[in-house]
């Protein structure tokens, strides 16, 4: 049923426009040219103890892998060509999206994905094609299942292999990981044997429920990235990264009846439930036709829901298949979490492939029951992404039991793990200091990955390249509204 004009008007007048926000994550809201520094973010004591936010300055690592304030530690858990699967492969490069369980006789189980697009030869680690968990054995991308044991060993397994590109992802409430490919090759396309741009399910629990991957074509075949699964509808809502035209933000009615749990999509068929694209309108009634649009934070607005004619996008990519005025778009939509009873969405920047304002950065939140965006986090662009400081390019993110979200950096020069605290004032948690470049031209991958362990303690994120799984652990405290 479309939530009509005066329906949104009326819920938006109620809510003081909506701004009126509750929840972990609260207001979120960072403006242009006023973005949090290491130094501003948390003032020192004078007992040489953070007085604000965050955790102070941080702090160069001798070994020059990861900078991290005062008090903090980390550990390597995997490392690309270094450490080592149970079968004795090294572990396969390029982590990117994570999620953490709570594993048997209190380990913590996690499972990791690897962005590796194209055929496996261009890549000295990619994921093994174990036996049973391969999807197309031309395909380099894949997921890692890895458990952390009491002690400190690790150890880590295929979760599924034969995949493309597998970028973020989400974590469901029974339990399972839902891998997605960021890549929509059709067999005979760049190698491929099989068509990928699907979903798929791996349980880290039982490796047997992950024998034969079967794609779930009903979430669409495109350029996925992130899914969030609600737990008391059913619904997903999955993100995609793609341009000309920009991206869309879906969502997966199921059908009628069903019911959730372990193994039951691999039940669904093919065409199951509806699939569908946002179109949104401001609080005058007035279509919006890309979220760059919006430059202030608390903007609101109103979501209706258009099926997608071709999910499988046999002949036209699924966001081609809208005309002008028909859906609501976005560059570089990223990673989701689901919490306070709804999404938190990330578009990572918007430049002149974009009709709106330029920036470096927005985390939209989408509430179900009002059937609304708020705008929560706004980055202004980074004059100099070179310099340490500023933040620019967010892309995976969680929100922290500490309050507020974690949030990894994928943008230009300096890569940050950063946080956003309830009242709008981000600070600095981690910088990677590996440089993968040169000297004279350094590089610096982007963070990936970013979650916390089920009891809280550790922070687990990934330096993508080469391949670097870290857990952070440190006197975490309650980032509340200074």
């Amino acid at each position: 049923m479309p939530l009509t004009r005066r329906d949104f008007t009326r819920r938006t007048a109620l809510t003081g426009a909506g701004v009126a926000l509750v929840g972990t994550a609260g207001v979120l809201a960072t403006t242009d040219g006023a973005l949090a520094t290491q130094e501003d973010a948390a003032p020192e004591h004078p007992a040489g103890r953070p007085t604000g936010p965050g955790y102070g300055p941080l702090v160069p690592d001798p070994e020059g892998i990861l900078a991290l304030p005062a008090g903090f530690t980390y550990k390597i858990i995997t490392y690309c060509g270094k450490t080592k699967l149970e079968s004795g492969e090294f572990t396969p490069s390029n982590h990117d999206g994570t999620a953490t369980f709570e594993g048997p006789r209190g380990t913590t189980l996690l499972v990791n994905n690897h962005e590796l697009d194209g055929p496996r030869t261009d890549y000295d680690h990619p994921v093994p094609l174990t036996e049973g968990l391969v999807y197309d054995p031309a395909a380099a991308g894949g997921c890692t299942v890895v458990e952390v044991r009491r002690g400190g060993e690790v150890a880590e397994w295929v979760g599924i292999a034969g995949t493309s590109t597998n970028c973020a992802g989400g974590r469901t409430s029974w339990g399972t990981w839902l891998t997605c490919e960021e890549n929509s090759d059709k067999a005979g396309e760049n190698g491929m044997t099989k068509d990928h741009g699907y979903v798929f399910e791996v349980d880290p629990y039982d490796r047997r429920a992950n024998r034969n991957p079967k794609p779930l074509k009903f979430f669409g075949r495109f350029d996925h990235e992130a899914v969030v699964v609600d737990p008391r509808t059913g619904h997903a809502y999955l993100t995609e990264d793609d341009s000309k035209p920009n991206g869309l933000f879906f969502r997966w009615v199921p059908p009628h009846g069903f019911k959730h749990g372990r193994g039951r999509f691999r039940k669904l068929a093919d065409d199951a439930g509806r699939l569908q694209a946002p179109k949104c309108y401001d609080s005058g009634g007035r279509f919006v036709d890309d979220l760059s649009r919006a430059t202030k934070i608390g903007t609101v607005y109103g979501v209706d829901w258009v099926d997608v004619p071709d999910r499988d996008a046999r002949e036209t990519p699924i966001r081609k298949q809208f005309g002008a005025g028909e859906v609501t778009r976005a560059r570089k939509l990223e990673g989701m979490w689901w919490a306070d009873g709804g999404a938190y969405i990330v578009s990572s920047y918007a430049r002149d492939e974009s009709p709106g304002e330029p920036h470096d950065g927005q985390v939209w939140f989408y509430s179900p029951r009002r059937r609304t965006l708020t705008l929560k986090v706004l980055l202004g662009v980074n004059p100099d992404p070179g310099k340490d400081g500023a933040f620019d390019g967010p892309d995976n993110i969680t929100v922290s039991p500490y309050g507020g979200l974690i949030i990894a950096e994928d943008g230009e020069g300096v890569q940050h793990l950063f946080g956003a605290t309830e009242s709008g004032r981000t600070y600095p948690i981690a910088r990677n200091d590996l440089n993968i470049g040169t000297e004279e031209e350094p590089e610096y991958s982007e963070f990936t990955g970013v979650v916390f362990s089920p009891d809280g303690r550790t922070l687990y994120a990934n330096i993508q390249d080469p391949g670097i799984m870290v857990a952070i652990t440190g006197p975490w405290k309650r980032n509340s509204r200074p």
